[in-house]
């Protein structure tokens, strides 16, 4: 098969399209969850208190490592791992069946505009999100734990597993899909950013002669991808985080009710600057995540003897 050719998909094409997007995802997620961590901490920040002392990515990097250690960095990385199983193929596969179905045996895309790539990301990272929700509640859950620990405070779960079966204990079923709102709305925003942008970017970069489709290529689009996808989802993460972090036992006090409640008291107390808390280690996650996962994803796809993306 020739390098950039789109013949119509089969089901064993697109079979091998989510392994190898699911060993792609599990790479980059292992390689940046420490800065996913110290995002969520510094997002979770200054939430219940206005005169919280400031703070930045890298003090609570440290605090974290000299309270708890440096395999607290990784605290909540299995239901991470679990999450991307389920979410990264069926964004990334999505997304480009969609494409092709659209666009047909189009290489260059030209009939296929930005805004039009733009909606279709965003829907493919909204039945994503949808499914891998759960997954990412408990991720939330636990490395928000992680800073309770900090504080000598009992942590709420002892593994995922605990987690699931607590939250569907205390808050039912439709517990596990807390936050699922502006879950979806942080999920259009970082893949209508992501996804368009790092297609779009690529073949622009291919189209005019920057450079070819190769690593150098592939590293431009991810880093103008990922500052469009933070740029745009940044709000909606913070309020998502925050969300999902709370618990809703019988003892538990419940900050936010809704996550325009939640806007709403973060703006009112911290300001709306704090919507924007996490900017840089964000960026700093999803720049790297992005470079990692794009370059093994298309060099999997190149050695299965599949088309580049």
């Amino acid at each position: 098969m020739k390098q950039g050719e789109r013949p119509g998909d089969g089901g064993e094409q697109t079979e091998t399209k989510i392994l190898l997007s699911s060993i792609s995802a599990m790479i980059a997620e292992t390689t940046t969850f420490p800065i996913d961590l110290t995002k969520t901490r510094l997002q979770l920040h200054g939430q219940s208190d206005s005169l919280a002392r400031p703070t930045n990515a890298l003090r609570v990097a440290l605090e974290i490592v000299r309270h708890q250690g440096p395999l607290s960095l990784y605290k909540g990385l299995s239901p991470a791992i679990i999450r991307h199983l389920l979410y990264t193929p069926i964004r990334i596969v999505g997304y480009e069946n969609l494409r092709n179905l659209l666009v047909g045996d189009n290489i260059t895309g030209g009939s296929f505009s930005l805004p039009t790539k733009a909606l279709v990301g965003g829907i493919s990272g909204v039945i994503a999100q949808v499914v891998a929700s759960p997954a990412d509640l408990v991720k939330v859950r636990m490395q928000a734990d992680g800073r309770m620990a900090s504080k000598g405070l009992q942590p709420r779960y002892s593994g995922p597993f605990d987690a699931f079966k607590k939250i569907i204990q205390t808050e039912g079923i439709g517990g596990l899909w807390k936050g699922v709102f502006p879950n979806v709305q942080r999920a259009f925003l970082v893949n209508m950013g992501e996804l368009a942008c790092y297609d779009h970017a690529k073949r622009f970069v291919i189209q005019n002669q920057i450079a070819g489709d190769n690593i150098f290529a592939h590293t431009l689009a991810s880093i103008m991808s990922g500052l469009s996808a933070t740029a745009l989802s940044c709000p909606a993460d913070v309020v998502k985080t925050r969300m999902m972090s709370q618990a809703a036992g019988k003892e538990d006090k419940i900050t936010y009710i809704n996550s325009y409640d939640c806007l709403v008291k973060t703006v009112r107390t911290e300001g709306l600057k704090a919507l924007w808390k996490g900017f840089f280690p964000t960026w700093a996650r999803l720049g790297p995540w992005q470079f990692v996962f794009w370059v093994s994803y298309e060099k999997f796809r190149q050695i299965a003897e599949l088309s580049s993306f």
